[in-house]
C-alpha cells in the first residue's frame, strides 16, 4: 500500500475530528432504548398523527436470530459481501446506490420526519433525502409485481398503511428490487418479499418502530429485522424558535470513489498479498 502524504493524512484526521466534535455539539443524544422515567413524555400522543421530525438512534437493534434460510436464500447470501469500505465488496453502500427497502428504515437512521395529507402519509428518511409514499385510502397494493402481467419492482417498493388503534401506523410494503439488501450485514430479499413496519407513538415525545420481513422464497418464518427508538426534536412545533439543526446524510460517489483509490483498494491489495507497499 502507498503511503498518503503528510498532507492527505492531516486532513482527513482533522475532518473526522472537526465532523465529530460537531456532531456531538449540534445532535441531540439519543441511544436506542425505551424512554427513561426522567425524561419528559410532552403529554399525551396525538391521534393518528406522527407529524413532524424524529432523532434516530443512527443505528438499530438488529436482530441476531435469522430464521434458517431456504437453499436459494442461502445461495444468494453467499454472494454478498458486506463492508461498504472494502474495494472487494458488493454492498450497494460502497457505490451510493440506494438503500431501498427494506435496508432503509434500519441502516443509518439518525431522523425520521412524516408529513400527513388527506389519502397519505409521506416517510422522509433523512439519509440521502429520500422520501416515500404510503397509500392511506384504503387502495389494494399492485399484484404480480416483477412478474408477467405486474409492474415493475422497485428500490423501494409500493407502500400502503393502515393505523392500529389511536398511536400504530402499520405500513405494508412490496414489490421491492431485489438488488438491494435487508440490512448491512448483506441478507437479501425475493421479489416477493413482503415488510411491515409499526410505528408507535407511546406520548408526544417518543416513538417505537419494529420492522418485519416475510419472504417464503428465502427466509423459513417471518422474522423481526430491526427494532429503533426515536425521539421529538423539541421546538420544531414552535414558529418562533430557530429552525431545528438537522444534519446532511448522504452518500456522495465522487468522494466514495476518491476514498476507494486512497484507501479502500489499496488496503484490499496488502491483505491478499500480505505485503504493505
Amino acid at each position: 500500500m502507498k503511503p498518503l502524504s503528510k498532507y492527505t493524512v492531516a486532513g482527513l484526521f482533522a475532518f473526522m475530528a472537526v465532523s465529530s466534535a460537531v456532531a456531538a455539539a449540534q445532535e441531540p443524544a439519543n441511544q436506542n432504548h425505551p424512554p427513561t422515567s426522567s425524561e419528559p413524555t410532552g403529554g399525551p400522543a396525538p391521534v393518528h398523527d406522527l407529524s413532524g421530525t424524529w432523532l434516530g438512534p443512527g443505528e438499530p437493534s438488529l436482530n441476531n436470530r435469522i430464521p434458517p434460510m431456504t437453499p436459494e436464500g442461502q445461495a444468494k447470501l453467499k454472494l454478498n459481501i458486506p463492508d461498504p469500505f472494502s474495494a472487494t465488496s458488493n454492498d450497494p453502500w460502497k457505490t451510493c446506490d440506494p438503500l431501498g427497502m427494506p435496508r432503509i428504515v434500519n441502516n443509518e437512521i439518525r431522523e425520521i420526519g412524516f408529513a400527513t395529507m388527506p389519502d397519505r402519509i409521506v416517510i422522509l428518511e433523512n439519509y440521502a433525502k429520500v422520501w416515500r409514499e404510503v397509500w392511506t385510502d384504503g387502495r389494494a397494493l399492485p399484484k404480480n409485481v416483477g412478474h408477467k402481467g405486474g409492474p415493475s419492482t422497485m428500490y423501494f417498493g409500493y407502500s400502503v398503511g393502515r393505523w392500529e388503534g389511536n398511536n400504530t401506523l402499520v405500513v405494508d410494503t412490496i414489490g421491492m428490487d431485489d438488488k438491494t439488501w435487508v440490512d448491512r450485514r448483506g441478507y437479501p430479499h425475493s421479489i416477493d418479499a413482503h415488510v411491515i413496519e409499526r410505528y408507535t407513538r407511546t406520548d408526544h415525545n417518543h416513538m417505537n418502530v419494529t420492522e418485519t420481513l416475510d419472504d417464503p422464497a428465502y427466509y423459513t418464518q417471518p422474522f423481526v429485522i430491526a427494532k429503533a427508538d426515536y425521539r421529538w426534536i423539541a421546538g420544531q412545533d414552535d414558529p418562533k424558535a430557530a429552525v431545528p439543526f438537522s444534519n446532511e446524510y448522504m452518500c456522495i460517489a465522487s468522494e466514495a470513489i476518491e476514498y476507494m483509490k486512497l484507501v479502500g483498494a489499496p488496503a484490499d491489495e496488502d491483505t491478499a498479498t500480505g505485503v504493505k507497499k
